[in-house]
Formats: C-alpha cells, structure tokens, sequence
C-alpha cells in the first residue's frame, strides 16, 4: 500500500485520537474530550511515568482491553 493511503487509513479523524492498549498494543479510537476527564488524565500521567513522553509509536496507555473498554464505557455516559 502507498505510504499515503496507508497514513490516512491510521489517521483518527478530527477530533479524536488515537491511543494503543494491551499487551497486543490494540488501536483505539477515542474523541479529544477524554483529555479533559480526571480518570483519563491519571491513565495518561502514568502511561508518562511508564513509557516516558518520547515514544514514537503513539500513545501507549499501561493497562489490558477489558480495562480500558470500562473507562470508555464510563467516560462515554452524559454528564
């Protein structure tokens, strides 16, 4: 595949993000919102103790899929 069609087929769409999961390092789409919620916050702050700000294959957050999918279940609810 064309390096172009292959880095717009990975790219999230506008207001959302990307971030890998699980020991699989599983992509998951997620909207920008989740920037602003308190437990996605944590999540991000120990992915930066973890793996450090340099990683170059995204963001990698440091828990399994069942985990993470509650979280976006939760933060997915209304307000």
């Amino acid at each position: 595949m064309p390096r172009k069609q292959e880095d717009e087929r990975r790219r999230a769409p506008k207001g959302h993000f990307a971030v890998y999961v699980g020991t699989d390092l599983k992509r998951f789409v997620v909207p920008t919102t989740y920037l602003k919620h308190p437990l996605f916050q944590q999540l991000l702050d120990r992915a930066a103790e973890e793996y450090g700000f340099d990683y170059r294959n995204g963001i990698v957050l440091p828990c399994d899929e069942s985990s993470f999918n509650q979280l976006t279940l939760l933060l997915g609810r209304p307000s």
